[in-house]
């Protein structure tokens, strides 16, 4: 009893309670000390005045000299120039105003017929938001269905296009790239373009973009006369732009209310920028994240919504929160390798799933519930006596807490009251501020990639190899091993590497690779086929 007593009690102490935008943060279990607050209340007022700077316009992506402006597009008064104010509040209206020409049919397919599906075409933050979003968001009553093309897997993108057979046609294409040149989007557009060509049908007509102004990307809109084109700015990075046009146009084609979404977020916002830490959710969970994790990232965070609405959450939070804080050197050039590694799914399906070592196997983690108080829209069954199924989600929801607990395992329970646009862009803009004030806690730059540029590069030198071993067998017109090959090229540290390549090329019957089998790896042949 003194144990509960003592848990209640903490509950109180500690509850971030946040009316206005309808949640609740839950700490009381995460074990940290009394004096843990006040310990780090220094280094929490160093993360509120960098945020203060980063909100009015200060250089954040210092590798690419840009700011970092996600606060803004839901409000953009906060802007640092009329002119960026003006240009976001007009992306919005050109949003809503095209969405709702395609609902009408004021613009149609090239047949004539009104759109009813919609095609994403992107990858990372250009996804993953809209995925998100479309997921929690979708019902009976959209307005068009969402598809994605989010890898550069052929026989991924087959399959969208088999899904979607005949009504290609009646399918708007929205292609989603700040530079326009981003290989795995390029690839998906090329793959589109041949799709509606075999349907017979011109691409341009059933095309639009979202890409930065004078790119690849918006001059191959404007030269082939594609429905429109929407704004991506420098200033946005790529996990950060579901409240852009990359998220808004997507959810608005689908007939999600995007000015609720927006007003959620701006609300989180608001609240987010308090600047009484424990009145702060964000501030509070960005603490939690460094107490969990001794500000190294030493344990996981593993999120368990209970609600199937929220499925994909993790997956878009894996992006914002992973390609934000792992970062091998910190603000001052100090390697640090940074990171918080972040895995989830659903519940109660995770009780029939991992649940199991995270109450009795290794303690590396810890556990973000997400409770949804509303269980349905309408009246709900009785499964069993004055019992519902949405009761029995609640029972799993508070037992899982409860064993975890019990065994020592830390948890936070984020509360709200139904999962609707307001409350998707309320959790976005919770998590991204959450986000910002962590790595200003732990001292790194939240908002630059430079490991995923070196995996771009490196993805490039493969293309480049391939090419040069193709052309090497072309011309040599005869069976070659891969250690032969790389010494011809001059690249014997690359034999692994050109093996690889070349089986890959081979098991495909189109690419004109031949694969001669033999007894051991360094003895396959390869040619040009006849």
């Amino acid at each position: 009893m003194q144990k509960e007593t003592n848990l209640w009690d903490r509950y109180q102490k500690h509850l971030c309670s946040c009316p206005e935008i309808g949640l609740t943060l839950d700490i009381s279990r995460m074990k940290f000390a009394d004096s843990f607050f006040k310990k780090m209340e220094p280094a929490m007022r160093g993360a509120f005045s960098e945020m203060h700077d980063l909100e009015g316009g200060a250089i954040a992506n210092r590798d690419e000299g840009r700011m970092v402006g996600h606060y803004w597009l839901r409000n953009p008064s906060l802007a640092p120039s009329r002119e960026i104010q003006l240009e976001i509040e007009t992306a919005v209206e050109q949003i809503l105003a095209f969405s709702s020409k395609i609902h009408n049919g004021a613009i149609s397919a090239q047949n004539g017929s009104i759109f009813k599906n919609v095609l994403i075409i992107g990858i990372g933050g250009s996804a993953l938001g809209p995925q998100f979003v479309a997921d929690a968001l979708a019902s009976p009553t959209d307005r068009m269905k969402t598809y994605f093309l989010d890898n550069t897997d052929p026989d991924g993108i087959d399959k969208v296009f088999a899904e979607l057979g005949a009504d290609v046609s009646q399918t708007l294409t929205v292609v989603i790239s700040k530079s326009g040149s981003t290989k795995e989007t390029r690839n998906g557009m090329l793959e589109a373009k041949a799709a509606y060509q075999k349907a017979g049908l011109d691409f341009s007509q059933h095309a639009v973009a979202v890409t930065g102004a004078g790119s690849e990307l918006e001059r191959l809109a404007r030269a082939e006369g594609w429905l429109e084109r929407f704004p991506m700015w420098d200033w946005v990075g790529g996990r950060t732009s579901v409240t852009s046009a990359v998220g808004l146009l997507p959810a608005a084609l689908q007939g999600i209310d995007i000015t609720r979404l927006l007003a959620g977020a701006k609300g989180a916002d608001e609240v987010t920028s308090r600047m009484a830490t424990g009145e702060n959710p964000a501030a509070v969970m960005a603490l939690m994240w460094h107490y969990a994790t001794d500000g190294r990232g030493t344990k996981d965070l593993v999120m368990l919504p209970y609600k199937d609405r929220l499925l994909l959450f993790s997956r878009y939070l894996q992006q914002l929160i992973m390609e934000s804080i792992g970062k091998e050197l910190d603000r001052d050039g100090v390697v640090v390798n940074q990171g918080l590694t972040v895995y989830g799914n659903k519940g109660s399906t995770d009780q029939h799933a991992y649940v199991q070592q995270l109450r009795d196997g290794v303690a590396n983690f810890f556990v973000t519930f997400i409770e949804v108080l509303k269980d349905r829209d309408g009246s709900s069954l009785l499964v069993e006596d004055g019992i519902t199924s949405g009761d029995f989600l609640f029972g799993f929801f508070q037992g899982t807490r409860t064993a975890l607990y019990e065994n020592g395992r830390e948890s936070m329970t984020i509360t709200i009251n139904q999962v609707d646009a307001y409350m998707v862009g309320v959790l976005i803009a919770l998590f991204e501020r959450t986000v910002g004030f962590y790595a200003s806690l732990i001292n790194i730059n939240a908002y630059h990639q430079p490991g995923v540029e070196a995996g771009k590069k490196a993805a490039g030198s493969v293309i480049s190899l391939q090419k040069s071993a193709v052309e090497l067998l072309q011309q040599e017109r005869r069976g070659m091993t891969a250690e032969a090959i790389a010494s011809l090229l001059e690249k014997p540290e690359e034999t692994e590497m050109i093996f690889a390549i070349l089986r890959h090329l081979a098991a495909n019957h189109d690419r004109g690779i031949i694969q001669n089998g033999a007894e051991q790896m360094a003895e396959v042949k390869f040619r040009i086929a006849p």
